[in-house]
This record gives structure tokens, sequence and C-alpha cells, in this order.
């Protein structure tokens, strides 16, 4: 059958592990159609079809939410035909006992990302573009191990890298990423967005080990198309693997998302753009960050201008959660993305 959008939307939030109370779930009607409910549990719950689907924790919790709203109590399940295969998914893991939520929210979760161009023509393109990657969902934004999951200033450098302008800065494009975290923009970049190389770093190498394990689950060669090395900011790059790594992919792009929240480490990170800019003058720098604290980010601001570099802001806002078709993060709090370049 044509696969209604309700459907679309709420596998989309589902795999990227929305909060259950907040999926937009399909309207009663389309909830009791039988093909859409074989649908439903052949997309979002049939581990034979789907290797990568969320932890079996949140697996029950949308699933008694889901029987719930289709007027189906487990008895009643029990007894259908048409949902039987809904509800011995549901006894499955009823039996299972899963784990606690305390447990559970300790251990690494597959996250899968639908990554849908802005101007992509339905008509012509039914596809579900996506990438998925392993996280620890129980870090807190300010940690100092944040590295381990997608923030929302990755996402929103994501949004803004799959609309037609954004697109622009990669297509074909040698990129260089500074605090790439789980890899999310460089393995869009690189699977997606056709990017020529993306050269991925981080400071931390647990952060790097866990990123090549991230490139190896996209089905992505490390060296080729994504890189991954360490990179501590405020040192010296001159005749360091970052020049022989300009020399090889002469990057044009420098990307950075969620990089500015910690105000001890800003000094550091001027430095090697300032580092960057020596290498490649006509670099541009794309930057973007949730401003949690706006003096922090003021100082990023001012240690830029400090080094005579221009500053500018992109124009893009997200959209309120409730339209947001893919890459689903929070709008309501201040998301900033800016250019950078030297004159």
């Amino acid at each position: 059958m044509d696969v209604d959008p309700q459907l679309l939307l709420l596998r989309r939030q589902y795999l990227q592990l929305f909060e259950p109370d907040f999926l937009a779930w399909p309207s009663p009607k389309l909830l009791k159609n039988v093909d859409a409910q074989k649908w439903l549990h052949r997309h979002l719950f049939d581990t034979n079809r789907n290797p990568h689907l969320p932890p079996e924790s949140y697996q029950l919790r949308v699933l008694k939410q889901l029987t719930s709203k289709m007027g189906k109590g487990k008895a009643n399940l029990d007894s259908d035909g048409v949902l039987g295969e809904l509800a011995a998914c549901l006894t499955s893991l009823i039996a299972k006992k899963v784990s606690s939520e305390i447990k559970v929210f300790q251990e690494n979760a597959y996250v899968t990302f639908t990554c849908i161009p802005e101007k992509r023509n339905d008509y012509e393109d039914t596809s579900e573009p996506t990438l998925t990657l392993l996280e620890k969902r129980q870090l807190v934004s300010g940690s100092q191990i944040t590295g381990f999951r997608t923030w929302e200033g990755s996402l929103h450098l994501g949004s803004y890298l799959l609309t037609e302008a954004g697109s622009h800065f990669v297509n074909g494009k040698n990129i260089l990423e500074l605090g790439t975290g789980t890899g999310f923009n460089a393995i869009l970049a690189g699977k997606h967005l056709h990017a020529n190389h993306v050269t991925a770093t981080d400071g931390d190498g647990g952060v790097i080990e866990a990123l090549r394990e991230n490139l190896t689950l996209n089905k992505i060669d490390d060296q080729q198309q994504v890189r991954a090395r360490t990179l501590l900011w405020g040192q010296d790059l001159k005749g360091t693997w970052v020049e022989d790594g300009c020399r090889a992919h002469p990057y044009d792009i420098v990307l950075g998302a969620d990089i500015t929240y910690e105000k001890s480490a800003i000094s550091a990170l001027v430095l090697t753009l300032q580092s960057l800019f020596d290498m490649r003058p006509k670099l541009q720098v794309i930057i973007s960050g949730v401003v949690r604290n706006a003096e922090t980010f003021q100082t990023f601001r001012d240690q830029c201008a400090s080094h005579h570099f221009v500053v500018e802001d992109i124009q893009f806002e997200a959209k309120p959660m409730r339209q947001q078709k893919s890459l689903f993060y929070a709008a309501a709090v201040p998301l900033k993305l800016l250019s950078i370049t030297r004159p």
C-alpha cells in the first residue's frame, strides 16, 4: 500500500527515540486499519527486518500506548487475529521483564535519524535516507563527556545542511569537523550530502573510537569518505597530521556544533581556528550551538573579533517541533548558526 504520511512520521520519531508521550500518533481511524497495523509491526517492532531498533524498554512503552490508542487491551489483542503480531510482540516484551528504565537509560542505544532534503520531490523520491548512531542517551548537557550523544546544535546544523542553501557548503567540498562527538554531521555530509571528503575530529580518544564504530555501522570507509582523528585545540598545527591532511584534502569548510558551551575552552578553540586560517586563508567556518549561556556565547564572538575574524549570523530558524518532519529537536531554546571567515 501507499504509506500514509502519519505512519512515516511516527516511525521517524520512534527510531529517533522521541519521548513516547509526545509522539505524533496517527488518527484512531488509521490505527484501526489492518494494513496500517501490519505496517507498524513490520517497521517498528519486527527485529528480523530491523536490526537496529530502540531499546526494548522504549519499545514496550510505545507499544503499550499504541495498543491503548487502538482501543485494545491485552486480552482483546490476544483474541484478535488482525493484531496478532502486535499482541505477540507485547507479550514477549512483558515476559522478558525488560530492564528497569534506570538500567536501560545507562546503556547504549541505536538512534536512527531520517535525513530528508528540504526540497525533495516526494512524487519522484519516496526513499527515507537515514543514518544510525550508537549513543549513550543518559548524558546530560554541560557534562564533561557529552560526545557520546547527538545534541540540539548538531541537529540544527544538520537541518540547515539539508536545505538548498546549506547543501552548497558540503556538496563536493573537503570538510574538517571540530568536536564531532557521535559524528552525526560528518556522517550526514559523507553519506547523504556528497562531500568530497570529511575529516572528523574530537579531543577525546574514546569518542573517536566510538565514532569509528558509527562509521562502520553506516558502511562508511574510514579514511576515504570520513576520516576520524583526535585533535586537541590550542596547539600549533604546523608539522602535524592536520597539515598533512590539508595537503591531501585541502579544507574548504570547517564545521562545529555544540562546541562553544565551555567558556574555558573558547580561547583554545579560537587559536585552532586561527591556525586553520593560516593554512587555508579562504576557509569558511560554520558554527552551530545552543545559547545556554549568553555570556559564554558572547565571549566566543568577542575572541573571534579580537583575531579579526568576520562573524555573521546565518538566518535559519528551527521549526516548532510539531512542524518538524525529520531530525526532531527542541526549538524553544535559542539556537544560533554563525559563519566565520577571515578577511
